[in-house]
């Protein structure tokens, strides 16, 4: 049975980094002043945003999305001056350039570098020593960052709290409606089966993976979506390795970065950390496929063939694996684009979706919001 309780400006669906940042932006930058906060999980920010490899991307990532490394570019240093205490800089990043296979050659990437102002420079011979040279074509320092999810949790819960957005644990949003005088109403599910809702003027489903799991008369995203299942390796990495951070471009494509949450090391491969996809549809609960995994690791194979490229990879000791369920837009999975997601309900007015693909997005994200008219009803 189902009980109404109050009303609110905002709603915001999912306390991942996104949902927690929007929801503060509206309470803090533009005068709503009842805005609920829905996790399904305990915790804020322990799903998608922590399950990932924790980079502040700057571009290097995208010399086939123009428009994705120059806004990695752009919004790279205002995460870091917004967030200093969450962010690890004492590492060196290298991105390296596979000698076959690879999509872009070693001159192609230092010259897409200089063309988004990337700051880039040929890696020493100490350091080119690490990398098979049969393989690798050239090896280069670069200026990339790691962030702990841990520490932006902090930030978060604090900035809700004192900007005094309720946020509701263990609440999962069912369904959106139409309300009698075409505000909305979010029928929400609680643990215990439980349901009741909230009537209110603004919508913003930040659900990641779960966007189009909503009922009621919510339509779904235009853009079409698709889910992988991935796994993220953690690992003790041997010493000479413990302060570095590789890429190796484009094609043979694997990443290792630290992990600060955990003082590891993540290590993922374009072959073996996706264990499997499927189109995005409703009724087709992303979550539940992740929960009915078995969750085997590949970490030996990812190993096995970094190993041919970064010899020294193969003296670590693996620790743990991180699956989650990854959300990309199908439009970019050509030229490996990392846009936001940011649509507009028509049948909801007032209705929002957004995903980053990217923690930086979130300065797109909000440049997008501020272009957008708000008003609370409490006002009124």
């Amino acid at each position: 049975m189902t009980e109404r309780r109050g009303i609110a400006d905002a709603v915001v669906i999912g306390g991942g980094f996104y949902g927690s940042a929007i929801a503060i932006y509206l309470a803090k930058q533009r005068g709503l002043r009842r805005v609920v906060l829905l996790e399904r999980e305990q915790e804020l920010l322990i799903r998608a945003s922590y399950n990932n490899q924790a980079r502040v991307h700057n571009g290097y990532h995208y010399p086939r999305s123009f428009t994705t490394a120059f806004r990695s570019q752009v919004n790279l240093p205002r995460f870091v001056q917004d967030w200093p205490q969450a962010v690890k800089r004492d590492f060196t990043k290298l991105y390296a350039i596979a000698r076959r296979n690879s999509k872009v050659t070693a001159k192609q990437f230092d010259r897409f570098c200089q063309e988004i102002d990337a700051s880039i420079k040929p890696a020493p011979s100490s350091v080119k020593a690490l990398f098979e040279p049969r393989l690798i074509e050239d090896v280069f320092i670069t200026e990339e960052y790691a962030f702990d999810t841990t520490k932006l949790a902090k930030w978060a819960k604090h900035e809700l709290e004192n900007s005094g957005i309720e946020v509701r644990y263990r609440a999962r949003a069912i369904a959106i409606s139409k309300s009698a005088n075409n505000d909305m109403i979010v029928t929400i599910q609680h643990d215990n089966e439980a349901t009741d809702s909230i009537n209110c003027r603004y919508v913003f489903n930040c659900t990641y993976s779960g966007l189009n799991q909503l009922q009621g008369e919510f339509p779904g995203t235009q853009t079409g979506l698709k889910q992988e299942v991935t796994e993220m390796a953690l690992l003790q990495v041997p010493e000479i390795l413990k302060d570095i951070a590789v890429t190796v471009m484009d094609g043979p494509f694997f990443s290792m970065m630290p992990f600060p949450a955990r003082g590891l090391h993540t290590l993922s491969h374009v072959r073996y950390t996706p264990h499997f996809s499927w189109k995005d549809e409703l009724g087709i609960d992303p979550y539940q496929r992740l929960d009915g995994y078995d969750r085997t690791t590949r970490v030996d194979r990812m190993i096995r063939d970094v190993g041919r490229y970064l010899p020294a990879i193969l003296d670590a000791k693996y620790v743990d694996s991180l699956f989650e369920v990854k959300t990309v837009l199908v439009k970019n999975e050509g030229d490996d684009g990392r846009p936001i997601l940011f649509e507009k309900h028509a049948e909801l007015p007032g209705c929002y979706s957004v995903l980053g693909g990217k923690i930086d997005n979130i300065y797109d994200v909000l440049e997008k919001l501020e272009t957008e008219e708000f008003k609370s009803r409490l006002e009124e």
